[in-house]
């Protein structure tokens, strides 16, 4: 039996990275599509175990020609561009990239590799302001910022791709994946980040925006365990990836500086001018149908996850 080809987009990101890993671990040829500018820290560990391919989600014929190339059997669509503070800013831009980018995608597999599997990851902020204590996969879409509304196209035509061509195409509606490998501009890393420099004595105050915002936040890596069951079904379908626990920001906070034992209240200020135009201020899954289906449940408790976080922030600043 030859050896599964899998093809990752945004390899190099958070989740792209532990997906990597967890399918090279499975025995998979792994490629990933990384853009000129992609830093591979992430990946470090299995460069030389992985096929990169140089593309954007902006230009169809480099997506063409990585497609055409890798020939996958699975494809995990993992890129887009993820800054909901900063969408406002770029909305353009972030239509382009997150939305029309999965189109481009699609496009490329329904011509050079039509029989592949395709993994759409969408996103809870589709749900935007929400009427009931959890969303599942009937839960309607309420967009309230541009990456939502980019989110939701991609979801949207993810789904039509399948109904029009009968792609195999799987979309899973992530909420808050999270991780040591986060990048500095969620506030969950900023957070773990800002937990690490107050205590090691490299900052004095840790400046945060929305204190009661509820989100409910999963270790990456049980995520990526979640992409890869859905894609082993013979059927594909929509399904929410969650663990089903809401937790405020606040929350996060104090758990984080109970890490390094200081009491939060010391040392972080809120900045209202770091609050969004419109937020989200409540968001959480329910996956009742990944878990009774699929067996699928977060194994990393918040507790765990948080406390991940900060100590490999704290090694990093100790070191770096």
């Amino acid at each position: 039996m030859s050896m599964k080809r899998a093809f990752i987009s945004g390899i190099s990101g958070q989740s792209g990275s532990y997906l990597a890993e967890l399918l090279v671990k499975e025995g998979y040829e792994v490629h990933g599509l990384v853009r000129m500018t992609s830093l591979l820290e992430n990946i470090k560990g299995i460069l030389d175990k992985v096929k990169l391919h140089t593309g954007d989600l902006r230009y169809q014929g480099s997506l063409d020609r990585a497609l055409s190339e890798a020939k996958p059997d699975e494809i995990y669509h993992l890129a887009s561009d993820q800054i909901v503070s900063a969408s406002w800013d770029r909305p353009v831009e972030m239509a382009d990239v997150t939305g029309l980018g999965t189109t481009r995608l699609l496009q490329a597999a329904h011509t050079y590799c039509p029989n592949a599997k395709f993994y759409h990851v969408s996103s809870s902020e589709i749900f935007g302001r929400v009427d009931a204590s959890s969303q599942n996969e009937q839960s309607k879409f309420n967009p309230i910022n541009p990456y939502a509304c980019a989110k939701s196209y991609a979801h949207l035509i993810a789904r039509n791709f399948r109904e029009s061509y009968g792609m195999f195409v799987c979309i899973g509606i992530h909420f808050g994946i999270e991780s040591p490998r986060r990048r500095m501009e969620f506030v969950t890393r900023k957070i773990s980040d800002g937990v690490a420099k107050i205590y090691l004595g490299k900052a004095q105050k840790l400046i945060l925006g929305n204190l009661e915002s509820i989100r409910d936040w999963t270790f990456a890596g049980d995520h990526c365990l979640a992409m890869h069951l859905i894609m082993q079904q013979n059927e594909p379908e929509d399904y929410i990836v969650a663990r089903g626990e809401p937790h405020s920001v606040k929350d996060f906070v104090e758990l984080a500086f109970g890490v390094v034992g200081l009491d939060w209240k010391e040392y972080v200020e809120v900045d209202p001018s770091l609050k969004r135009p419109v937020d989200v201020n409540y968001l959480c899954g329910d996956s009742t149908k990944l878990t009774k289906k699929l067996g699928w449940k977060s194994e990393t408790s918040f507790e765990e996850l948080v406390r991940m976080m900060v100590e490999a922030d704290l090694g990093r600043v100790r070191h770096g």
